[in-house]
């Protein structure tokens, strides 16, 4: 029992160092200048919290991290400039009723939390919500119109 918890341990480890290598804090001045600028038109009236590096399957992908009155978005950019995704924390009340329904559903007993929309390539792909349930936290999804989804965006 003794060594399945050491060996428990010592993965969560390496999986944390390998999270911590693939995503890194940056500064403005590090972002390339296609990404500089793409950042400079996404931002427009926000605050920038800050942005980091990701690699994911290869390639380098860039994060923006702002505040748009008062609400979070995340804007990711790929190398060359163009935008990959954006998660914009949108109001409970302001989603469509379908969408609200479907994510209650999902949620059951549990607190949403916060609410994302999801946008992929300038398509909206999902909503995201974070909920928290006897202590714990996870995220749910639901598509564009309050449908299951088959796979998480």
């Amino acid at each position: 029992m003794r060594n399945k918890i050491i060996t428990t341990i010592a993965t969560l480890i390496v999986f944390n160092l390998t999270l911590q290598a693939q995503e890194k804090k940056i500064k403005r001045s590090d972002l390339p200048p296609a990404v500089e600028h793409t950042v400079a038109a996404q931002s427009q009236g926000a605050t920038i919290k800050g942005f980091s590096q990701e690699k994911e399957k290869g390639q380098t992908y860039y994060e923006a991290e702002m505040l748009v009155d008062g609400h979070t978005k995340d804007v990711l950019i790929d190398k060359d400039g163009a935008v990959v995704e954006v998660e914009e924390e949108i109001p409970f009340d302001a989603l469509p009723a379908d969408v609200k329904q479907a994510l209650k559903k999902q949620a059951g007993a549990a607190k949403i939390v916060k609410v994302e929309s999801l946008t992929k390539h300038d398509k909206l792909v999902a909503y995201e919500a974070q909920i928290v349930s006897n202590g714990k936290n996870r995220e749910i999804q639901v598509g564009p119109a309050g449908e299951t989804l088959e796979h998480e965006e």
